[in-house]
């Protein structure tokens, strides 16, 4: 993946959202979080280059890109902090602005025809059948009509923070699902098994709003 284009500009618009945060959400000086954004961002990069481009119609490029953001800075985190530090870091860096907008605009098609037509057209690609860094997935409609549940077989975070060897991790980020739901005001987000867990897929399910 070249870092020219997408990966370049989500770096220019959440680095101070993450180098901020080290200091409200994990206590770090200014000069510290300063130092440790300037060492993550080489680290991005050669994370970045190290992916293979995705295919045209892949919605996942940006979780991919988010990951490899997140696991920079964690990897220039000494000592680690705690997966319930981690994930309330990585959430709040992730809530910017900006994200909340993004957010409340796909909160407006959630459950449109065409929110419909993409999730079964992410199903029928299988990406992750030919780039370990994507994800495959099925989709099922609730039969009440209540909504939808995404269910992931092949998770790209899991195998790019497995190589990286930030595996315990990936739960700070599967917790943003919630986060994300909740800030696009159109349902409820539900789960009961996630692959990082141990479980056997990921079940990400929407359910409208009453």
């Amino acid at each position: 993946m070249k870092y020219t284009g997408m990966p370049m500009a989500m770096w220019a618009l959440f680095r101070k959202s993450f180098q901020k945060n080290l200091v409200s959400v994990l206590n770090y000086d200014e000069a510290a979080a300063l130092e440790t954004a300037g060492k993550a961002r080489p680290d991005y990069k050669r994370i970045i280059n190290r992916l293979p481009e995705f295919e045209k119609g892949d919605r996942f490029r940006m979780n991919i890109i988010n990951c490899a953001m997140f696991s920079s800075f964690i990897l220039h985190m000494h000592p680690r902090p705690s997966l319930d530090q981690l994930t309330e870091y990585y959430r709040q860096s992730m809530l910017t602005p900006a994200m909340r907008w993004f957010c409340r605009k796909g909160g407006k098609q959630k459950f449109s025809a065409k929110d419909i037509a993409g999730m079964k057209a992410t199903a029928a690609l299988r990406a992750a059948d030919r780039n370990p860094y994507s994800w495959n997935m099925e989709f099922f409609p609730y039969a009440d009509g209540s909504g939808y549940e995404a269910r992931f077989f092949r998770c790209g975070i899991c195998t790019l923070m497995k190589e990286l060897g930030l595996y315990e991790y990936v739960p700070a980020m599967c917790r943003l699902d919630y986060t994300m739901a909740e800030a696009g005001g159109a349902c409820r987000f539900v789960r009961e098994f996630t692959l990082a867990s141990g479980g056997p897929y990921c079940d990400c399910g929407y359910k409208k709003l009453s």
